[in-house]
């Protein structure tokens, strides 16, 4: 058994790129930076940004089309995808994404409500929306 599950909080880099395929499917891209803060050995705090490319697909991407905005404080879930190319002098590129499974908006800033009007949100969760989701067992149930 194997698992590949990511859970990220971060903000929104930028507005998601939107193409709709030919064949209907909508996907939607858009980077997330997550922040680690430490001290380093001089006493001084230190914040490491790590920029996330995140994918959405179908449904989930037409509402980031709607929704998704830089700046956003966003909880992802998904898993993550690493690919190859080759670039224009011919050498092999990697890419590693984060094919997005559901997501949901997080703080207290406008947007959204859960019922998608529009509505300003009290509290934290303003729209939550996902795809299918995969059962992971509990600790106590893993094989190993």
């Amino acid at each position: 058994m194997s698992v590949n599950k990511v859970i990220l909080i971060g903000n929104v880099g930028k507005d998601p790129d939107v193409r709709h395929l030919d064949s209907g499917v909508t996907v939607a891209r858009f980077s997330l930076a997550t922040n680690e803060t430490y001290t380093d050995k001089s006493g001084k705090k230190v914040t490491q940004t790590e920029w996330h490319n995140i994918v959405v697909w179908r449904g989930l991407a037409e509402v980031a089309e709607k929704y998704v905005k830089t700046g956003k404080l966003l909880f992802v879930e998904g898993r993550i995808r690493t690919s190859s190319y080759d670039d224009k002098e011919g050498n092999k590129k990697y890419t590693t994404e984060i094919l997005c499974d559901n997501f949901r908006f997080l703080g207290s800033a406008g947007g959204a409500d859960s019922s998608g009007n529009g509505n300003q949100a009290k509290g934290t969760d303003q729209l939550n929306v996902s795809e299918p989701q995969v059962t992971i067992p509990e600790p106590d149930d893993l094989p190993f």
